[in-house]
């Protein structure tokens, strides 16, 4: 990894800046750096140009047309890196590239029939894909007739444009396929942000409104305590410290994604809750957790401390009992936490955040959430898998 939190072979990537428009100077001459020496086969036409073979008229004329074609060449290849011309744009500069290989061969002779290197490797990179297979192929052919016009001896050249521009086309493939790559890259990495916006907001929910409520509820009761009980207003006076470290320590563990809730310290933090809001609570002391995996168990271990939440809080009961119970179904063995009490279940129309995220965290465990009005109160009942999973027929 470098400095940057990029690995070795992305940040060559980005330097090179692949299928990407050059955003500096710099860029911009890495890239001609990479077309600069493909002006190789100019040398044959240049060579001849200074050979003395044509006249003066001849010379310059074929001066201006080989800087014409050299410069309508690197337009099209340059360009086609990052901002590329219009199709119709780009089919013209095709056009005008194979016209000038033809003109300029049979005018100055075999020497110039290297150009349509050129035109090949601008059909390969520039056009699109079921048009350069015909434009290779056609170009192809051209130089064939015009090596033939010409005399022309060289026919390795006429291997070397079609895989040329055979060879461009799948370049050109593999810079889209970079670019996809890239966007691709970026959008994993925005929703790994949100997922873990989402986590952090489920965490704190779960962490704040639980230990919240309880420092309001023991700040109450220290309150009506004070005048006649100081002793006993002092203890839950410590005891709102204590909750209030320990909400800090959560908050904090929440947020560098470390804590893992454990189901014994939830079930002893509910039995506590549920005495200071003055509600009679049957909760079990010691929960049988053989093979629960810890996912799982955090997974309950949250929906306790959401379903106590909202008994505290929302419900005005006066009575709620804690069951934890193995289950086998057909889909398997289940661990079954249930939370019933007989108050109102909140005044609330629909779902809140906390059974949302609640729901969310179970389904992640392969677990389920129901919740709801239940006889006379209100009842919370979530399962996770425990162990292998058997299958139906299985004879579980």
């Amino acid at each position: 990894m470098t400095d940057d939190g990029l690995p070795e072979e992305l940040r060559a990537e980005n330097a090179i800046g692949v299928g990407q428009a050059p955003r500096n100077r710099s860029e911009a001459m890495r890239k001609l750096v990479w077309i600069l020496p493909w002006l190789i086969f100019l040398g044959s036409p240049a060579q001849d140009l200074t050979s003395g073979h044509h006249g003066t008229a001849a010379t310059a004329a074929g001066w201006v047309a080989l800087a014409t074609f050299t410069a309508v060449y690197l337009t099209l290849v340059f360009r086609n890196m990052g901002r590329p011309f219009s199709g119709g744009t780009v089919g013209a500069f095709v056009v005008l590239l194979g016209a000038l290989a033809v003109v300029l061969s049979l005018t100055f002779g075999s020497a110039w029939v290297g150009l349509f290197v050129y035109v090949s490797v601008t059909c390969g990179a520039t056009l699109p894909q079921r048009i350069a297979y015909w434009a290779v192929a056609a170009n192809t052919l051209a130089m064939f007739l015009v090596g033939l016009r010409t005399g022309s001896d060289d026919w390795s050249l006429i291997l070397i444009v079609l895989l040329l521009g055979f060879a461009m086309m799948g370049v050109k493939q593999l810079v889209r396929t970079t670019v996809e790559l890239r966007k691709a890259r970026a959008t994993v990495a925005q929703l790994a942000a949100n997922e873990e916006r989402l986590r952090l907001a489920r965490d704190l929910h779960d962490l704040l409104g639980h230990s919240l409520s309880l420092i309001t509820l023991k700040s109450e009761l220290a309150g009506r305590m004070l005048p006649d009980h100081p002793d006993k207003a002092a203890q839950q006076v410590a005891d709102i410290e204590q909750v209030s470290r320990q909400a800090l320590v959560d908050v904090r563990a929440a947020v560098s994604g470390y804590r893992r809730t454990r189901l014994p310290d939830e079930l002893a933090g509910a039995q506590v809750a549920l005495k200071a809001a003055g509600v009679i609570a049957e909760v079990p002391a010691e929960p049988d957790l053989r093979d629960v995996p810890e996912e799982s168990e955090s997974a309950l271990a949250w929906a306790l401390r959401e379903a106590v939440t909202n008994v505290v809080r929302h419900s005005g009961a006066g009575r709620c009992t804690v069951e934890l119970l193995h289950r086998q179904t057909l889909d398997g063995a289940v661990l079954e936490l249930s939370v019933e009490d007989n108050g109102s279940g909140g005044s609330g129309k629909g779902p809140g955040n906390g059974l949302t995220g609640l729901t969310e965290r179970l389904e992640k465990a392969g677990g389920t959430l129901e919740a709801g009005r239940f006889r006379k109160g209100f009842r919370l009942v979530a399962r996770v898998p425990v162990g292998a999973r058997s299958t139906v027929g299985s004879g579980a």
